[in-house]
C-alpha cells in the first residue's frame, strides 16, 4: 500500500537532502541489523489484494473515490487508476485459526465492499487485467485524485523525457504509446507478505526469485489487454514497461530498470537497500525531521521514512520492506508476481504453495540458488509469463521440463513439507495444494480458461471481439462469486 504525498514541486535541494537523509536511514538501519532490533519472534504472514470496478456491463467503473467513501473501511484504499481500488487484509500467523478463518475473513471483506460497491453502481472483480478495458479509457483523466498518483506520474516523465512505449507480442501484437503511467493502473495483482528473521531474509529472499517463474506459470490470468490477446500473464511485460523511467539511450548504457527482477542473489536484506541507493534516483524526494541515528541513540525506533519511501518506488518483484508495528520493527519479504484473482480459493492456494515451498527450500541442505544461476530465474519468470502454465522452465537437476510435471513430481511434495514444518497438519494442507495439484493436472488457470471461453463465445456468437471480452467477464464474475477454483470453471 502505497504512501500518500503532498502535490509539490521538487528542488535541487529537495534532491540534495533527500540523498544525505537515505544514507543516514541505511547507516541507521545497518546498525539495526548488527544490533539485532527486530521482531523476529512471532512471525506474520500478510495479504494485499487489488481490484477492479466494473459497471453492470462488465465495463470500466472510474469510482473508485464514490467506491471507497461507501465502504468505508481503512483496510480499503485507491490505487492509481480511478478503476482499481486495494485491500490490506490484516496481517496474521500463518496457521492461526486454519485457513478456512483466513478465507472467511477474506470472502467476508470483499462480499461486504461488492455490496457497497453495487450501491453506488459498480461491482468488484479480480482479476489480473481487466479484459473489457480500452486503451481510450487508459488516459490522464484515469489517475486516481490523490496527489501521489499525478507527482508520481510528472517524476517518472520527467526522468524519461518522452512518451512510453509499450510492445507486448503474443498471439495478437501490440504497438502503443502512453504519455501517462496509467497503463500500469491495468495491473492489478495479489501481493503475499512473510515476515522474517533478518538473518534469514536472504535465503527467503533467494528461495521467492528461484520459484517466481513456477508461480507465475501457475496462476497466470492476464491473457488480454486493450482488445488484443497477448501473453498469459500479460501484466508482467506491461508492468515492466508502463513504469520505464529509461529512454532508449539510457537503456543500452545498462542502468536499471524501476521494476526490476535483481541481477544476483543476496547474502542479506541489507543488499537490496543498499542497491536502493546506488542504481536509483529518487523520484519523490520528501524528508522528515526525523534523525534515525539520533532516535536510535535515544534508544527509540526510527522510521526511516526516506528509507522506505524509496523503496516504494522501485519495483522489484520480490521486494523488501521495513515497518515498524506497535513500535516494534521488522522485516518482510513481498511477493510481487501475482496477479489478483479468479478467487479467494485460488488465491489462497497460491499462498499456501508459496509459503511452503519457500520454507521448504530454505531448510534443504544445498539451497536451489546455489544450484540454479540468477539469470536462469529471470529467464523462467518471462518464460512463464509468456506461455503460462504451459511453459518450459528450467530446475536444477532436471533441466527444462513442463511446469505440470515439474511441480507435480518436485514441488508440490516439498510445499507440503514446508506448510507441515509450519505447523499444517494434512487436514489444512490438503485443500489447499490440492487446488495447485487439479490445476496441473487439468493444466487449466484463470488465463487458460480467459482465453477458452472467449474464443467459445467469440466463435458461437459472432458478436464481435469487444462483445466476446464483455460477455466472458460477466461469466467470470458470476464464477468469482461462486468460490469454486477456476480448473472447475466450464466452457459451454
Amino acid at each position: 500500500m502505497g504512501r500518500d504525498v503532498p502535490a509539490l514541486v521538487f528542488t535541487r535541494e529537495d534532491r540534495r537532502r533527500y540523498r544525505i537523509k537515505m544514507q543516514e536511514c541505511l547507516d541507521a538501519f545497518a546498525q539495526m541489523l548488527r544490533e539485532s532490533h527486530f521482531d523476529a519472534e512471532r512471525p506474520q504472514v500478510g495479504l494485499e489484494i487489488e481490484l477492479n470496478l466494473v459497471d453492470d456491463d462488465a465495463e470500466p467503473a472510474m469510482r473508485n473515490s464514490d467506491v471507497l467513501e461507501a465502504i468505508s473501511d481503512p483496510a480499503w484504499s485507491t490505487e492509481l487508476g480511478r478503476f482499481n481500488l486495494e485491500i490490506n487484509v490484516p496481517p496474521r500467523r500463518l496457521v492461526a485459526g486454519g485457513p478456512d478463518a483466513w478465507e472467511s475473513e477474506i470472502r467476508a471483506a470483499l462480499n461486504h465492499a461488492d455490496q457497497r460497491a453495487r450501491s453506488v453502481g459498480t461491482r468488484l472483480i479480480t482479476v489480473g487485467i481487466l479484459p473489457t478495458l480500452r486503451q481510450e479509457q487508459i488516459g490522464e483523466g484515469a489517475l486516481s485524485e490523490n496527489p501521489r498518483y499525478r507527482l508520481l506520474n510528472d517524476q517518472v516523465f520527467a526522468a524519461r523525457g518522452e512518451d512510453l512505449r509499450i510492445e507486448i507480442d503474443g498471439a495478437d501484437r501490440l504497438r502503443t504509446l502512453a504519455d501517462t503511467i496509467t497503463p500500469e493502473a491495468a495491473c492489478t495483482s495479489t501481493q503475499f507478505h512473510l515476515q522474517v528473521a533478518p538473518e534469514e531474509f536472504a535465503d527467503y529472499w533467494n528461495a521467492a526469485q528461484a520459484i517466481a517463474g513456477v508461480q507465475v506459470a501457475l496462476a497466470a490470468n492476464s491473457p488480454f489487454l486493450f482488445g488484443r490477446e497477448l501473453w498469459h500473464e500479460t501484466r508482467i511485460p506491461l508492468f515492466e514497461q508502463a513504469t520505464d523511467t529509461r529512454p532508449e539511450e539510457i537503456k543500452v548504457q545498462g542502468v536499471r530498470p524501476r521494476v526490476w527482477f535483481g541481477e544476483r542473489w543476496i547474502n542479506s536484506v541489507f543488499d537490496l537497500f543498499e542497491e536502493n541507493l546506488r542504481y536509483f534516483p529518487a523520484l519523490l524526494p520528501l524528508c522528515d525531521e526525523e534523525d534515525p541515528v539520533a532516535t536510535l541513540g535515544r534508544g527509540g525506533i526510527p522510521e526511516l521514512s526516506e528509507l522506505t519511501l524509496h523503496n516504494g518506488t522501485i519495483y522489484r518483484w520480490n521486494r523488501p520492506v521495513y515497518a515498524v508495528a506497535d513500535g516494534r520493527p521488522h522485516i518482510r519479504v513481498e511477493n510481487r508476481v501475482l496477479p489478483a484473482g479468479p478467487t479467494v480459493a485460488d488465491t489462497l492456494a497460491n499462498g499456501a504453495f508459496y509459503y511452503g515451498l519457500t520454507r521448504a527450500l530454505v531448510e534443504e541442505d544445498r539451497p536451489v540458488w546455489s544450484r540454479m544461476s540468477f539469470s536462469a530465474a529471470e529467464d523462467n519468470l518471462h518464460a512463464a509469463a509468456r506461455n503460462g502454465i504451459e511453459a518450459l522452465l528450467y530446475w536444477p537437476g532436471t533441466g527444462e521440463v513442463p511446469v505440470p510435471e515439474l511441480v507435480l513430481r518436485r514441488l508440490l511434495p516439498l510445499a507440503h513439507r514446508g506448510l507441515e514444518r509450519s505447523g499444517m497438519d494434512a487436514a489444512w494442507r490438503e485443500p489447499l495444494l490440492g487446488v495447485i495439484e487439479q490445476r496441473c493436472v487439468t493444466a487449466r488457470n484463470g488465463a487458460v480458461w480467459q482465453k477458452e471461453m472467449f474464443h467459445h463465445i467469440d466463435a458461437t456468437t459472432g458478436t464481435g471481439r469487444q462483445e466476446a471480452l464483455r460477455r466472458m467477464t460477466q461469466l467470470y464474475i458470476d464464477y468469482m462469486h461462486l468460490n469454486a477454483p477456476v480448473h472447475t470453471w466450464p466452457v459451454d
